[in-house]
């Protein structure tokens, strides 16, 4: 479909961030716009209206925004009227070619890790001289920033299993897959069908960014014809990136591979966990392909900063810290925060969206001292505590009357905080890092996150 859209009647399923951003680009560019939710009634510049009230065969094309089931109604009439199935990254990809077609697109997906990767990325281009920006699944959308005045010369996308889902046309120098675990697997319908998702973003793709201490990335990217660079916490091989002593180094983007180059020193990430340095190592990977400098790439390690809610250090007192890892919101993702402490007070529960709670158990029970309990599927949680971590003291709160979803009310939190602060002693860490989705209690894990932290400060005041 042409990028001008003129007289295209277009119907956009979802009217959340993705869905009104690709509206008011296509109206701009002559589109007749429709939206359709079932959970939003209204928007500013558009009206919206329920699925039901729509036929897609009356359309030209429908808009699917990510998270929409390939088996709902209007797709699936779609598909059998032969009505074009669209999405934002692959709309953006046109629009690109139309107003800034010198512009390149690098990629990263994963279960975790996705965010502060692309970021770092992106802050390494922008120090190596490039304008940059991170975007897609992160801040601004990839159809608004293709837009943006600024004329970016690279956007740094991090693509969801969701989006990936739909994608087919956009093209990237190089995408990075950072881990593949357990989630989202109610959506996709089983783990095999959401790795294929993730392992999407290669069809178009020439160079892969490769995480070699993941052994399901190793596994499934072992046929993929292109580059491989591979990255580890270990000693590198020729053409991989690793870390040797206190060094982060690089023997892939070197004039001779039997030699290490230093990208950076272990202390200039910070905070310095595994899966941080893991994610520094993926994104200087990301950042060598496009051209920067180690130095550029060192300079911009120093000075970034890891995003909200993502093991951020709230308070510390009597030798007691209390971080907010909220962004946790799978297994794999409160595993590494909570092999990141010694002992944990671990405050966990929410939506499982399907994924297992064993292995996070097995694996990291000697660093958990007590267990904090709250949400829908918490009770998956405390059935692995009790088959392999008998010694672990488990603690459910359920929410009280008075709480009720973003309202003003914090009870539920801070009789979390209240429970946390009875147990925690010296050497100790109070971590929220749920393995769990949000939307069962909080308005997002922002909303958790912040909740959290608002009751651990006046609780410590």
């Amino acid at each position: 479909m042409a990028a001008t859209f003129t007289d295209k009647k277009i119907l956009i399923l979802g009217a959340g961030v993705t869905g009104l951003a690709v509206a008011r680009s296509i109206a701009r560019r002559g589109a007749q716009i429709s939206l359709a939710d079932d959970l939003v009634s209204e928007v500013a510049g558009f009206s919206v209206a329920r699925t039901n009230l729509y036929s897609a065969a009356n359309f030209d094309a429908l808009v699917v925004s990510p998270g929409w089931k390939s088996d709902h109604r209007l797709i699936i009439e779609a598909e059998s009227s032969g009505v074009e199935l669209l999405n934002e990254v692959d709309l953006a990809w046109q629009i690109r070619a139309e107003l800034v077609p010198s512009q390149r697109w690098i990629a990263l997906t994963g279960t975790n890790g996705k965010t502060t990767t692309v970021e770092m990325a992106a802050a390494m281009l922008r120090e190596g001289g490039i304008s940059a920006i991170a975007c897609g699944n992160v801040g601004t959308t990839v159809i608004e920033s293709v837009e943006s005045p600024e004329n970016y010369e690279v956007l740094v996308l991090e693509l969801s299993s969701f989006q990936l889902h739909w994608m087919r046309e956009a093209t990237f120098v190089a995408a990075s897959i950072l881990n593949i675990a357990q989630d989202h697997v109610d959506w996709h319908g089983g783990f095999s069908q959401y790795a294929q998702a993730k392992l999407a973003i290669l069809d178009r793709a020439s160079t892969g960014i490769f995480n070699g201490d993941d052994p399901e990335v190793l596994s499934r990217t072992a046929n993929w014809q292109g580059r491989k660079v591979f990255f580890s916490l270990d000693t590198p091989g020729p053409g991989e990136l690793g870390v040797i002593d206190d060094l982060l180094v690089d023997r892939a983007f070197v004039s001779d591979p039997q030699e290490a180059a230093m990208i950076a020193e272990l202390v200039d990430v910070i905070p310095t966990v595994p899966h941080n340095v893991s994610n520094a190592l993926a994104a200087a990977g990301l950042a060598r392909v496009m051209g920067i400098s180690h130095e550029s790439i060192r300079l911009a390690l120093q000075n970034f900063k890891l995003g909200r809610h993502r093991i951020e250090n709230i308070y510390a007192r009597d030798e007691i810290n209390w971080v907010n890892d909220s962004k946790a919101t799978n297994p794999h993702a409160a595993a590494a925060s909570l092999m990141a402490t010694i002992s944990a007070i671990w405050i966990a529960g929410g939506l499982a969206k399907g994924a297992e709670m064993a292995d996070l158990v097995k694996r990291c029970k000697s660093r958990i001292k007590v267990a904090i309990l709250i949400g829908a599927d918490r009770e998956l949680i405390a059935t692995e505590l009790r088959a392999n971590a008998p010694d672990v003291e488990i603690v459910y709160i359920d929410a009280p009357q008075s709480y009720e979803k973003g309202g003003s009310d914090n009870s539920l939190m801070e009789a979390v905080v209240r429970a946390a602060k009875m147990r925690a002693k010296a050497g100790d860490t109070v971590l929220l890092a749920p393995a769990c989705a949000s939307m069962d209690q909080f308005l997002s894990y922002a909303d958790r996150g912040d909740r959290f932290a608002k009751a651990a400060l006046k609780e410590n005041k």
